[in-house]
């Protein structure tokens, strides 16, 4: 049965994409252990990841059990059942309801094989400053959120209540967060380098009684103070029941303590708030599975952000499932994800202490003090074994031709797996990573998002890597490929509309604030109902994607569904057409957005590329009449933009880095679009605004 999980998916008569690697003993992995352990509890000859998976959608609630079970969920109380019968995914479902757990416990006393010993590290406080590192054990870590939690009590703080962090990638964070947890208040996160309008979109919604911030942030070479937009945020949010805000002293410079105060809240230095904390012990609330564990945001590029509410069972136990299985994180793991505390990525990196993992946390820029090197010199320094970014980071090393591996004072022997999310990764850069990386890692192509603080497409031991390819879909995660229009499910190798159609745990549990379950249904509920078989609405996640094959469950990601192209009828995805530039115009091309438009005295959609030229380029006819005719060879006709423009205002993103098409499309095609702090760049969108008027 060894070899048959090395050789299933092979399909005679279909053709699969270029294979670039396989797990040297899929047999030795926690996933195959719980493959074996589900065929002996259920008497079953389940047969490699496909079997497994399709049992884990055909048996909701038999699989969760074993996920539990197998995992190790700690709680103080058992759950009756896990799931009722024939739960339908709106209103959302109960898992493991009358149980009792917390989630802080979970991530600090782990149930590992071994007990971990209280004085091996458990996280890593670096950045990108020369020298600028910190461990912290096991057991100081534990011993600083006992004290902050207990301070938190001290200041009045109870369940329910939402502590927010203005706050960078380091241990401080760490521990706001889980002592929050620890009590049964809800965390926030928010990167300090987002401004005062962005924070305040957010958090004026939800009300925080506590906020932690930093007194600066690190970035580029340098420390930049952040006192002063505290300062701002703090002058609103007292007048909406802001009672304590706790300074972190993150960059040398002032605390601001003063100026915070004189707003008529209390202020306070992180140490010597700690400090302030009773001796009395650690001490977890034992709370439901659904009591809500964080909140994050929807982008927010064309309205306020969502304030989406997620639960502590449900996160726990789907990030638990997805780096125990799927990732093969043990104990001897080591995590290190470059990210934002803003990023639903840094929630799901923290998840790996549950798994007894060490955690790398790196603040500041993936290019500084070395360049290119950076982020693989502290890959090597620090011995990491999962490594994390964005597919930006990735074909950004592509386009400047930079090979880790072949640098002889660089060590990635550690290295075991690299994950890349936030957008497609191109065919191209799966072929480079595996000429700049080592060629035994397992590149895993991720998508999920913030709606499910988790994953929809996942890495798999048991599974080939292939050229383009997610691996798979995750375990219990019963998506389909549907048609936009009839909610048809369409036949593998074409693409369509990701849907989930079964119930799963990290299903929020509502959005912040009045109205709430009504946006929450309006947002994932309302475009798709009786569909796949399913009786009732399933969950529409606007996702344009493609399975190209049923047996292998590969997917591939090709952009939002509702910024899907679409010219005389034929639908694709705007990756298609950014990897012809990354592959052919890396040099010339530095970044570019692609979006359909149609106004409303048009027949037809047009495909309009806007390109921003490297600076040792320019933008000419030269260069769009070659990238029309690579687009016309490579892809089809069809393909081809009608429109090829620079764009002059830049490429207009998120404060996450990630590329506005739907709200370009909107302003192209004659909509009203109103902006927030969302945007990093508003005045890429006000280029746009006044190109279309004139074009």
């Amino acid at each position: 049965m060894g070899e048959s999980i090395d050789r299933n998916d092979t399909v005679p008569g279909v053709a699969l994409a270029k294979e670039l690697w396989r797990h040297p003993d899929p047999a030795s992995t926690p996933m195959w252990k719980f493959l074996q352990t589900v065929n002996q509890k259920h008497n079953l000859r389940l047969n490699g990841y496909p079997d497994l998976y399709k049992w884990s959608v055909d048996n909701v609630a038999h699989f969760w059990d074993e996920v539990w079970q197998f995992v190790g969920i700690v709680s103080s109380k058992p759950y009756p059942s896990v799931l009722p019968p024939n739960a339908p995914m709106f209103p959302r479902p109960d898992f493991f309801s009358d149980s009792l757990l917390n989630f802080a416990e979970n991530l600090l006393f782990p149930p590992t094989q071994e007990p971990l010993d209280p004085n091996s590290t458990a996280v890593i406080t670096t950045t990108e400053l020369p020298g600028d590192l910190r461990s912290t054990t096991w057991g100081e870590l534990r011993e600083a959120i006992r004290q902050c939690a207990n301070a938190l009590r001290a200041a009045g703080l109870e369940p329910h209540d939402v502590v927010a962090g203005y706050v960078s990638n380091h241990v401080e964070a760490v521990v706001a967060m889980l002592a929050a947890a620890s009590i049964g208040a809800i965390w926030t996160g928010i990167s300090p380098d987002s401004g005062v309008s962005a924070v305040l979109d957010r958090l004026s919604q939800i009300g925080p009684r506590v906020l932690f911030a930093d007194n600066g942030t690190v970035y580029n070479g340098k420390e930049w103070s952040s006192t002063s937009k505290t300062n701002d945020i703090v002058a609103e949010l007292s007048k909406m029941g802001l009672h304590q805000v706790v300074v972190i002293n993150n960059i040398k410079g002032e605390l601001g303590i003063e100026d915070i105060e004189a707003h008529g809240v209390k202020a306070v230095e992180y140490q010597a708030f700690l400090a302030s904390a009773s001796s009395e012990n650690l001490k977890f609330e034992q709370l439901s599975p659904s009591h809500p564990l964080y909140i994050l945001y929807s982008s927010g590029t064309t309205g306020l952000p969502k304030a989406i509410v997620h639960t502590a069972l449900g996160t726990l136990i789907q990030h638990k499932k997805e780096h125990v299985l799927h990732c093969s994180l043990t104990p001897a793991s080591s995590m290190l994800y470059y990210t934002t505390t803003s990023w639903m990525m840094w929630h799901w990196s923290i998840g790996a202490l549950a798994a007894g993992a060490k955690l790398i946390l790196y603040s500041g820029s993936p290019f500084r003090p070395n360049s290119y090197m950076s982020l693989p010199r502290v890959l090597s320094d620090l011995k990491v074994t999962h490594f994390g970014t964005s597919a930006a980071y990735l074909t950004a090393l592509e386009a400047n031709s930079v090979y880790p591996v072949r640098d002889p004072s660089i060590d990635l022997s550690h290295l075991e797996a690299i994950y890349s999310t936030a957008s497609p990764l191109p065919p191209s850069t799966f072929s480079f990573v595996y000429e700049a990386f080592p060629k035994n890692i397992n590149l895993g192509s991720i998508t999920g998002g913030t709606d499910i603080i988790s994953l929809f497409g996942a890495s798999c031991p048991l599974l080939p890597v292939r050229v383009g390819e997610i691996q798979c879909a995750g375990l219990g995660m019963a998506i389909r490929v549907v048609d936009s229009v009839t909610g048809e499910e369409v036949p593998a190798g074409e693409p369509g509309d990701l849907v989930c159609v079964k119930p799963f745990p990290c299903q929020p549990l509502t959005f912040f604030g009045a109205s709430g379950n009504d946006k929450y249904k309006a947002a994932y509920f309302e475009r798709f109902e009786d569909v796949c078989g399913v009786k009732g609405a399933v969950w529409h996640h606007g996702d344009f994607v493609k399975i190209p094959d049923a047996k292998t469950g590969g997917l591939l990601m090709l952009g939002r569904s509702d910024g899907v192209l679409k010219p005389a009828g034929v639908r694709f995805g705007s990756a298609e057409i950014y990897n012809i530039l990354i592959r052919f115009f890396a040099a010339e091309v530095e970044d570019a957005v692609c979006v359909g438009r149609r106004r409303a005295t048009d027949t037809d959609e047009t495909v309009c590329l806007f390109v921003v030229a490297t600076p040792e380029h320019k933008f000419d006819d030269d260069l769009r009449n070659r990238i029309k005719q690579k687009i016309k060879s490579e892809l089809s006709p069809r393909h081809v933009p009608g429109v090829v423009e620079e764009c002059g205002g830049g490429v207009p993103k998120t404060g996450n880095g990630k590329k506005i098409e739907v709200a370009v499309k909107q302003i192209l095609s004659g909509m009203a679009v109103k902006t927030n702090a969302s945007v990093a760049n508003p005045e890429a969108l006000e280029w746009f605004k006044q190109w279309a008027e004139t074009n």
